[in-house]
């Protein structure tokens, strides 16, 4: 009782500082509200953004494996894996330009990195099993995979990072965000799968039987870890621990596009209380990821027409979080300022 009082009286002082600033009521729109969440969040009037973090968790997909899944081969991740390491991809361009620190992890890519420099190795196994014909992963690899996520979140939370978002790469996991939503949301398998990496439409049809059978094939589940089981990737999975941890130390939590948002979707079935920390960053041209969204109740930030993954549109939503921060730290009331308000 004592601490629905403290929030409602923190709420009703955050919205008298929103209010009262030299501005029409209301006329910030999404700013406001973004302003009231982060003070919500970081239990202040006066919230911080503090070594704002990125981390991308790369890892394989047995059913990558079957034609038509994807256009491109299983390689692409292990390749783009080391394009990360090397600086050359969007993420990389997006986080030097907006203040990220950047973190690649090996969740479980199929190729050995040899202890690459500035790779965190957490490789669970070389890619999932083929969720077509077994489950994709057992329990204690889910288990696993998801204390790997929590662990490394613990760690930048301890370095004094406020503000992390996940971003993601493995061949194939646009089909697994896909068959997840509709296993946690019933919402049709359908309106659930999209193009992924650029499939044309017969290719888009194709990858629907794909993933009907494979549906069909893994019939029944029996709850939260099975599905996790049966069709995550390693690096949804340690996404799902990373978003769980990121709550529980009281983090901002930037979502970024359909994968992130699938593995966020099971975050909040484990643990609903999750949405209060997250921003939705943007809306992805997958085409699941705007009933993902409608489901969560979660409003975006952005459509860019976007669909590269990698955490790439929760780092560009960033400076409006900044402004968001900034216009409630140092913007001037009508008292302040010698301006008159509204009669």
């Amino acid at each position: 009782m004592n601490d629905q009082y403290q929030k409602e009286q923190l709420q009703s002082l955050l919205l008298n500082k929103i209010n009262t600033k030299t501005k029409p009521l209301g006329s910030l729109g999404q700013l406001e509200e973004l302003a009231l969440q982060i003070g919500m969040i970081q239990n202040t009037l006066n919230p911080k953004l503090a070594k704002p973090t990125m981390v991308v968790f790369a890892g394989d997909h047995g059913a990558a494996k079957n034609p038509g899944i994807s256009p491109y081969p299983q390689a692409v991740t292990h390749q783009m894996v080391l394009n990360f390491l090397s600086g050359g991809a969007a993420i990389n361009v997006f986080c030097k330009q907006n203040g990220f620190d950047l973190n690649i992890v090996d969740a479980g890519v199929n190729h050995d990195f040899d202890s690459i420099p500035g790779l965190i190795n957490r490789k669970i196994n070389n890619g999932t099993k083929n969720y077509c014909i077994e489950k994709a992963m057992s329990l204690d690899e889910l288990n696993l995979a998801m204390q790997y996520g929590a662990e490394l979140v613990d760690d930048i939370f301890q370095e004094g990072c406020t503000i992390i978002g996940f971003g993601e790469m493995g061949i194939g996991n646009t089909s697994s965000a896909a068959l997840l939503m509709h296993c946690f949301t019933q919402i049709p398998l359908t309106d659930c799968i999209g193009r992924g990496t650029g499939l044309d439409d017969d290719g888009l049809m194709h990858k629907q039987e794909i993933l009907k059978k494979a549906l069909q094939t893994q019939q029944p589940l029996s709850g939260w870890e099975d599905i996790l089981q049966t069709f995550a990737g390693f690096e949804i999975a340690m996404m799902i621990g990373a978003m769980l941890a990121a709550s529980k130390n009281r983090m901002i939590l930037l979502l970024d596009g359909f994968i992130a948002s699938a593995a966020f979707l099971a975050a909040f079935t484990k643990n609903p209380e999750v949405k209060n920390f997250a921003i939705a960053c943007h809306q992805s041209d997958e085409k699941g990821h705007k009933y993902l969204l409608e489901y969560l109740n979660l409003k975006p930030l952005l459509n860019l027409q976007m669909r590269l993954g990698e955490g790439t549109g929760a780092v560009l939503a960033y400076p409006l979080i900044q402004a968001a921060v900034n216009f409630l730290n140092e913007m001037n009331s009508f008292e302040g300022a010698g301006v008159e308000g509204k009669v």
